[in-house]
């Protein structure tokens, strides 16, 4: 079972969000207020926080954007992950990723499941690794951002959860690249 280690230090890190909507500002993105407030909660960083309208290339293009800046280590995007023809984040995701985190799709789904039962069918929230950035694709409702934050984030990205985390491999995620 999962725990916190409390002789280890907490380690910050810095997120960037991004929010995927065609009607929505900031003063009207919830689901980003959600996020943000539960990521300065755990005492990270919210680096940056952008709106982008439901365009595959624009998202994708941000996305490489936030993975080439050495001062964010995740992203975390809220949005567009449904099945109609406008949701397009997850395939901008995916042309981004190096690596997919395939649990964190099952795992999101194990915990809506809990919460919205058989609906949950209809999320595709997905997760990835680029350029030794981890990025998560979101639904676009915050009661789908809590649950994802709250049962499964808030421990893979705090360096003190056990028996391991997104943050203790961090160093190594862009070791293929580096010169031997």
């Amino acid at each position: 079972m999962s725990r916190i280690d409390e002789t280890a230090e907490f380690i910050a890190v810095r997120i960037a969000l991004l929010t995927v909507s065609d009607t929505r500002d900031l003063s009207q993105d919830r689901s980003g207020d959600v996020l943000r407030d539960r990521i300065e909660a755990a005492g990270h960083l919210v680096a940056e926080r952008h709106i982008l309208p439901d365009e595959r290339g624009l998202i994708a293009d941000q996305l490489r954007a936030w993975c080439a800046d050495n001062a964010i280590d995740v992203i975390i995007s809220t949005g567009g992950t449904g099945l109609t023809g406008r949701d397009v984040t997850v395939e901008a995701h995916r042309d981004v990723y190096e690596k997919e985190i395939d649990a964190f799709g099952t795992v999101f789904t194990m915990v809506s499941m809990q919460k919205i039962g058989t609906s949950a069918v209809q999320s595709r929230a997905t997760g990835g690794v680029a350029n030794g950035t981890y990025l998560f694709a979101l639904p676009g409702s915050p009661g789908a951002c809590k649950d994802a934050w709250d049962e499964i984030l808030v421990k893979q990205l705090d360096y003190r959860h056990k028996p391991c985390n997104f943050v203790e491999i961090m160093p190594r995620l862009d070791e293929h690249k580096r010169r031997k």
